[in-house]
């Protein structure tokens, strides 16, 4: 069993930055796949990027890549999410997920992943 909780949201102006966390309980947050996905009002939910359970293996949406940076730190059971060069079009709710599992071919799909934290917002104004 895993719990997640993301934090780190906020209101920003286009061009800046924010960094979200996803910190995790569980003594196998080390054996799990994290992604983090994103959802804006009226849109269904998506991928944004992914980290393999070591840390070593990452994936990005094309709209991100280049921009944003997905890290972990298995000490501390926490995911990272920086966000640079933010646009309006960036604005969601991010929530992070995680499947027990080194890493996947479905990495994308919502349905691979079996815990999900509650999201946070971030706005960005143009």
């Amino acid at each position: 069993q895993v719990q997640l909780v993301e934090s780190g949201g906020g209101l920003v102006q286009a061009g800046g930055a924010l960094k979200l966390s996803c910190a995790a309980s569980g003594r196998t947050f080390s054996s799990h796949m994290i992604a983090w996905f994103r959802q804006a009002p009226g849109k269904e939910r998506e991928f944004v990027a992914a980290i393999s359970s070591s840390g070593y293996t990452t994936d990005y949406a094309d709209s991100v890549k280049g921009r944003f940076t997905i890290s972990r730190d298995n000490a501390k059971g926490t995911v990272f999410l920086q966000m640079n060069s933010l646009k309006p079009e960036d604005t969601a709710v991010y929530y992070c997920a995680a499947e027990l599992t080194i890493w996947s071919t479905r990495r994308s799909q919502m349905n691979e992943y079996d815990y999900w934290g509650q999201g946070t917002q971030v706005t960005v104004s143009s």
